[in-house]
């Protein structure tokens, strides 16, 4: 009898905290899951990306392609990348790499609903980055990337724009 009660207790326990369901980490960036093409895009350029749930719902994995056509100034060209979104110790951060070596670490901030923000840290030796989504009322999906010179880290500046659709 004393067998059962212990067990029923440390089932309750477990049951009810502690080790149970934990809060979902990347709610506030799950408008972002799902397969985007790039519109209203320069012609000649094409792109896609896709944002998708992995490792049992843990991290948010966006793979990223974008194709450029040939002109008179240069070569046909196509740019892939890859970006791990991920909780550690309570704060939202991203890994980028990308297919010309580039690797960007970012935190992540959700300062607003359906608005998602990348910031990577200052450095006296490299520029500073910051992507940023925002999705509006539509289902559609804007996004921007700006640079900061390293000696004005907060000066960010654009360097692209795009807006995407569900496919």
């Amino acid at each position: 009898m004393r067998f059962r009660a212990s067990f029923a207790l440390a089932f309750a326990l477990c049951g009810s905290g502690g080790a149970g369901a934990q809060p979902d980490a990347l709610s506030h960036l799950r408008f972002l899951v799902g397969d985007w093409r790039a519109v209203d895009t320069p012609a000649g350029e094409t792109g896609a990306f896709t944002f998708t749930l992995a490792v049992q719902d843990h991290i948010i994995v966006r793979t990223n392609e974008a194709s450029y056509a040939a002109t008179a100034d240069r070569p046909a060209s196509r740019h892939d990348d890859l970006l791990v979104i991920f909780s550690e110790n309570g704060s939202l951060k991203a890994d980028y790499f990308d297919n010309e070596g580039h690797v960007i670490r970012y935190t992540v901030q959700t300062p607003a609903p359906k608005v998602a923000t990348f910031v990577s840290d200052a450095s006296a030796r490299e520029p500073r980055y910051r992507l940023t989504y925002r999705g509006d009322a539509q289902g559609a999906l804007a996004g921007s990337f700006e640079i900061a010179a390293p000696d004005s880290p907060d000066a960010f500046k654009p360097y692209l724009s795009w807006k995407a659709q569900r496919r």
